[in-house]
């Protein structure tokens, strides 16, 4: 099927149009890995009532654009989406899509240029999680075993649209410190891994000096030689401060969802790339009791105004390179009595906050998120572990609201956004400025909407690629009225 591709749209696919029906009407085509002006032969791979995906099976004319994408696993691993992308061309497009989407689904036309916070494209992130497997065709090097005995040792991800492991050796967009521990724990053959092991996580420190680690194991995982492999971890890994082990997600999903089901999301914010390491239960599952734990359970993160604690599992934005360009453009030029900081996770703009504002209340529903908030800000904020969406409604805040309106209302939700009742609650608040960090542009619109027909009008529309290579679009509006 011939296609000409429109343009690109929020997923990271290109749109085309085909008529579909005798009546004359079109059917939207999605296929990823295309730019707008391309014509390709594809194949529809699903078809729905008023759509289908294809997969491009010949690029019959490709655009001037397009270039050659730097990692050998780009369109077999899900994590990335853009990377036969120029990146100022990324930028563009989706600048163009963050305002489309506030268009369409909110009605609002931004009456200002979207400034864009561009990320160096390549080893942005600070955080990767590998899927662990044993896999026949990956024998060590020259035929020998190496130190582990074990000739099936694998580190990778999940293939695109799909939880099929495709092994890899590197990761273009992570920090060279994961990539050079990557590269370690290959040559050691995973260090005999206990059985059961299923997932491992690495997260680096603002400076890519030192690394937390934290894995994820089967109900088959025996305690002691689980110690046994994180010790072996931390003397073959220098760079590694602690190696923190939890039991497998799928079963913690099953155990801890009904009760934090609302609980900070890291990877569906952050992440979400590559596909696999950053899960929409990742914080309510490091709430779970770990199997064994060696070494530190958290490290030091350092902006160039504030240090973190942050703990195994816990939230953290993942672009190293734009931490300090976030916080300045939340917390910049507010000042007041009181501030609201809701879902603070650690506490990374309540620190910056609490220069400026007498009173500040933070509210994190993560229990793992709330143990470091607390130790990350000052007197003058206080913490509280509570559903967002749950303390908006409680008498204790409304009373609060009643006695004294916040001068300012930070909302960093995960990707389901606010919703409808918290929102509300917030418009009866009455605060004058409201700034929204939204790594989801449709439900930023949806939420966002509401305030603007209220009287909000939006001061400024920032663009923060946290995620280059990525259709991922993390968007900061500064609301006032």
């Amino acid at each position: 099927m011939l296609l000409s591709i429109e343009k690109l749209v929020y997923g990271g696919d290109g749109i085309a149009r085909i008529t579909a029906s005798p009546d004359g009407r079109s059917m939207a085509v999605f296929v990823p890995f295309v730019l707008p002006g391309e014509r390709v032969e594809a194949e529809i791979r699903q078809e729905k009532p008023g759509f289908a995906r294809g997969s491009v099976s010949h690029l019959v004319e490709a655009s001037p654009d397009r270039v050659e994408a730097q990692c050998p696993y780009f369109r077999q691993c899900g994590g990335c989406h853009y990377q036969h992308i120029p990146y100022d061309r990324q930028l563009k497009f989706k600048a163009e899509i963050l305002r489309e989407t506030l268009q369409r689904i909110a009605k609002i036309e931004l009456k200002s240029e979207i400034r864009l916070h561009a990320s160096p494209p390549w080893n942005y992130r600070n955080r990767t999680r590998l899927q662990v497997r044993r896999v026949p065709e990956f024998p060590p090097q020259n035929g020998r075993t190496g130190r582990s005995g074990d000739p099936g040792f694998a580190l990778g991800y999940f293939r695109l649209n799909s939880h099929e492991f495709l092994a890899v050796h590197e990761c273009p967009i992570s920090s060279p410190l994961i990539n050079r521990s990557m590269a370690r724990l290959l040559e050691l053959r995973g260090l005999n891994y206990p059985a059961g092991v299923e997932e491992i996580e690495l997260f680096a420190d603002a400076t890519d000096e030192q690394l937390l680690a934290w894995a994820f194991c089967g109900r088959e995982s025996e305690p002691v030689d689980l110690l046994r492999w994180a010790k072996a971890i931390e003397r073959e890994l220098p760079e590694v401060c602690g190696v923190t082990l939890f039991p497998s997600r799928r079963s913690s999903v099953r155990r801890f969802s009904s009760r934090q089901s609302h609980a900070r999301q890291s990877h569906a914010r952050q992440s979400s790339v590559p596909r696999g390491q950053e899960g929409d239960q990742d914080n309510i599952l490091v709430d779970a009791r770990p199997l064994a734990q060696s070494g530190s359970n958290s490290l030091r993160y350092r902006t160039s105004n504030h240090e973190y604690q942050v703990s195994t599992g816990a939230f953290f934005q993942v672009n190293r390179y734009l931490v300090d360009e976030l916080i300045s453009v939340v917390t910049g030029n507010a000042s007041g009595d009181s501030a609201l900081d809701l879902y603070a996770g650690g506490g990374l703009f309540s620190a910056a906050l609490a220069k400026n504002f007498h009173h500040i209340l933070a509210v994190e529903a993560s229990e793992t998120s709330y143990a470091d908030l607390l130790q990350n800000v000052p007197a003058n904020v206080k913490a509280v572990g509570a559903r967002v969406e749950e303390y908006l409604m409680s008498d204790h805040l409304k009373k609060r609201l009643m006695q004294s309106k916040p001068d300012l209302v930070v909302l960093d939700p995960p990707r389901s956004g606010v919703g409808k009742e918290a929102i509300n609650t917030l418009l009866q608040s009455g605060a004058p400025r409201v700034r929204y960090v939204s790594c989801d542009p449709a439900t930023l619109a949806r939420d966002i909407a509401p305030l603007v027909t209220s009287g909000y009008r939006i001061e400024e529309a920032h663009l923060f690629d946290l995620f280059p290579q990525t259709f991922h679009i993390e968007a900061v509006m500064l609301l006032a009225r």
